[in-house]
């Protein structure tokens, strides 16, 4: 994990750097760049979920995706979905189903030239998700590796739960055709607090991806695909 954070945080220098240099050649104008600044809401799709949705029947999910820009580098930027995730492994067979939501703000580091709208952009999310457990069946320990447990289904229901958690978020975001955006981004995730069912742990919490035992960092990733609004130029 340590090794990962470290991945993250030379991107986000590289991506700040890039977007200095960049700004020491510009041969325009101030006001050239300013007349070309686009202001709006974009409004978009994360297309991770519903490729996996597919390919993975034991997982159903979907996402949109918003940012609002505020000044020449910061937007505003927020997050909604919905996640149903079964996990089914040797000693358990659970659900998972819930909503979650995202907001935070977003640093664009790149540079454009007069007329693009292309992004390499840092962020900052806190993330919000309120879920159901559902505990379908389980494995009684026996202790004995000669006469292994059997698994009881006995389903238990644990719902409203909640989970909190900040996150990182590094991405970029290129206009495609004009105001059509395709975007990637990575997420390091690290949770602040859970409900946690009774004698059950949370394995799969919507927002936040798989939970680990040992920590409480988490990690995911996203592409999609966006749309701008402009409203205004400045």
């Amino acid at each position: 994990m340590k090794h990962t954070l470290l991945f993250f945080i030379n991107l986000l220098f590289f991506a700040t750097y890039l977007g200095i240099a960049q700004e020491e050649k510009e041969i325009t104008t101030q006001d050239s760049i300013v007349k070309n600044n686009k202001y709006g809401l974009r409004l978009g799709l994360d297309l991770a979920r519903p490729v996996r949705s597919l390919v993975d029947e034991d997982f159903s999910g979907f996402e949109i995706m918003a940012d609002f820009r505020i000044t020449h580098r910061f937007y505003i930027a927020a997050e909604f979905g919905n996640d149903k995730d079964d996990q089914i492994e040797e000693n358990l067979i659970s659900s998972t189903n819930g909503s979650y939501f995202k907001i935070g703000a977003d640093f664009n580091a790149y540079n454009n030239w007069v007329g693009m709208n292309n992004s390499i952009y840092a962020g900052l999310r806190y993330g919000f998700s309120t879920f159901d457990q559902d505990l379908k069946g389980y494995t009684i320990y026996t202790g004995d590796a000669t006469f292994p447990g059997t698994i009881v289904y006995d389903p238990i229901s644990y719902s409203s739960l909640t989970a909190h958690w900040v996150e990182f978020v590094f991405g970029i975001k290129t206009e495609i055709f004009n105001n059509l955006f395709l975007s990637i981004n990575l997420q390091l995730k690290n949770k602040i607090s859970e409900d946690i069912p009774e004698n059950f742990n949370n394995i799969y919490i919507p927002g936040f991806n798989k939970t680990n035992d040992n920590s409480d960092f988490g990690v995911g990733f996203g592409y999609g695909i966006s749309y701008l609004i402009p409203i205004y130029k400045k």
